[in-house]
């Protein structure tokens, strides 16, 4: 059946060069292979330090894979389609950690115990300030990371909330319904309660975007102090039951077919993950039920009991179970 002219015209067309191939603008490029965010890789073109076809490069310039890309000296290779899936790794991280790659202070960060990759660098999906806990995911795709990360897919964020003192019916309503931040109005998806001891009180809490310290400063704008933060889920991804704090372990394919899924990207052609049933262990971060209050309350519990000293290590899931290693500190 042929398209009408005017159909046809309306279609979205792919960008190609004059040679009729595909293109894609640079810093995106960059940023897809993992070697850092889409506003590094414009500022790394901005200060000359990307060369394409051994000419400097500039801000906005579109490539082909026939263009030779170096950055720092280094030359680039990439595709136009990506041929496999990203590599995603979840990692539960501790309180005294900095999830960044260049501390002046020269604190903890999670970085120093990830595996190595041969081309680019991990790139955290938001970020989880140096006093919360609990699940932080990494990838290797700049254009994964930021989707996962942007308000508009609105992936959930859950959280195990201590905050002094319980929240009377007007404050849960307020922040349900939303309260004036200094960047703007915010408000919880969802809030309950999950009990405590003495004056402490503990809440599950479940966000759709990933503001600066957003929980607490929600928390305190009704009056309450938030004494302990522990991130549970992040989209698909539930921290699983016993994973000590600072390990981690690789998704695997159906887990990051789903959150591209939820990211709104394609898989790659080859790499259709095989379909299995829909109960799964939560360490691959396949789909679960609403039931993930019990994930919160088991880090409640936990959080309860004072935390032995543990040496770094790394899990990988085998079979049904995760199986843990140790790496040289």
């Amino acid at each position: 059946m042929k398209r009408s002219r005017s159909a046809a015209a309306s279609a979205p067309r792919e960008p190609r060069s004059a040679a009729g191939l595909p293109s894609a603008k640079l810093h995106k490029v960059l940023a897809q292979l993992g070697l850092g965010s889409r506003a590094d890789m414009e500022a790394a073109i901005a200060a000359g330090r990307v060369k394409v076809n051994g000419q400097p490069a500039h801000v906005g310039q579109r490539v082909t894979v026939r263009d030779t890309i170096h950055l720092d000296g280094q030359q680039v290779r990439w595709r136009a389609q990506r041929s496999r899936l990203p590599r995603v790794l979840a990692y539960h991280k501790p309180v005294g950690e900095v999830v960044t790659l260049d501390d002046p202070q020269n604190r903890p960060t999670p970085f120093a115990r990830l595996p190595a990759l041969r081309q680019g660098k991990w790139m955290a999906v938001g970020r989880l300030d140096i006093n919360t806990e609990g699940l932080l995911l990494l990838t290797d795709s700049g254009e994964l990371a930021n989707r996962l990360m942007h308000p508009r897919f609105g992936l959930e964020r859950e959280y195990a909330v201590r905050v002094l003192g319980a929240l009377s019916s007007d404050e849960r309503e307020r922040l349900l319904s939303g309260v004036e931040l200094d960047d703007g109005p915010a408000r919880v998806q969802a809030l309950e309660e999950l009990g405590g001891t003495g004056a402490n009180r503990w809440y599950r809490v479940v966000l759709t975007e990933g503001r600066n310290r957003e929980v607490r400063r929600l928390f305190e704008a009704v009056g309450h102090a938030v004494s302990r933060l522990i991130r549970v889920r992040y989209g698909t991804v539930t921290l699983p039951r016993g994973v000590r704090r600072g390990t981690w372990w690789e998704l695997e394919p159906q887990a990051v077919a789903d959150l591209m899924a939820q990211a709104g990207l394609p898989l790659p052609a080859d790499q259709q993950p095989r379909p299995r049933a829909a109960a799964t262990s939560p360490a691959t971060g396949s789909p679960r039920s609403r039931a993930s209050a019990s994930g919160v309350a088991a880090a409640v519990n936990k959080a309860s009991r004072p935390a032995a000293p543990q040496a770094p290590t790394s899990a990988r899931k085998s079979g049904s179970r995760l199986s843990a290693r140790r790496q040289n500190g």
